[in-house]
């Protein structure tokens, strides 16, 4: 299964693209990390270099079985649709998840007051994130909301969502 996250920075994407990798025990493609590593190595990102990497990670690691778990803003139906045709070349199924945060004033402070755990990389500002060209979804896919919810509700709203067996108590 792939599944691919997207979303503008700061609606709790990555917290919980990772901890469903985390618990899936699957490959978890992070663009910021591949970005930041290309920059770091001296190449130059302007484009779609780093989707375009983590498209063939993502597909090599499908071939190989595992699931994978796909953590980019995705913000137009062409980065949509490419990471649909990496699992639809392959007939693996995929699931698109959206995590927004619907609250201006709490994205806000999570944009200015968040620090990196990428060494070397650069948080976008709040006029940044608010001033992105992110174009609204047109298929059916699963919406987190994360505003109004602490980290723990929202990951077991996705996991709800996914089907997700309970976690053991």
């Amino acid at each position: 299964m792939l599944y691919i996250f997207g979303g503008l920075p700061g609606t709790g994407k990555s917290t919980l693209a990772s901890a469903l990798a985390s618990e899936l025990r699957a490959p978890y493609l992070r663009v910021d990390v591949v970005e930041q590593a290309m920059r770091v190595a001296g190449g130059k990102v302007d484009g779609p270099e780093g989707y375009i990497v983590c498209y063939e990670i993502a597909r090599q690691n499908l071939i190989l079985g595992l699931d994978v778990i796909a953590d980019t803003v995705n913000p137009i139906h062409y980065t949509r649709q490419a990471w649909r045709n990496v699992a639809e070349s392959l007939g693996i199924p995929f699931v698109e998840i959206e995590v927004v945060c619907s609250d201006e004033c709490t994205h806000k402070h999570r944009i200015t007051t968040r620090t990196t755990d990428i060494p070397g990389f650069t948080l976008p500002t709040w006029s940044e994130v608010k001033n992105r060209h992110y174009e609204a979804w047109d298929r059916d896919h699963i919406v987190i909301d994360t505003a109004h919810q602490t980290v723990t509700e929202s990951w077991m709203s996705l996991r709800e969502q996914l089907g997700l067996k309970k976690l053991a108590t």
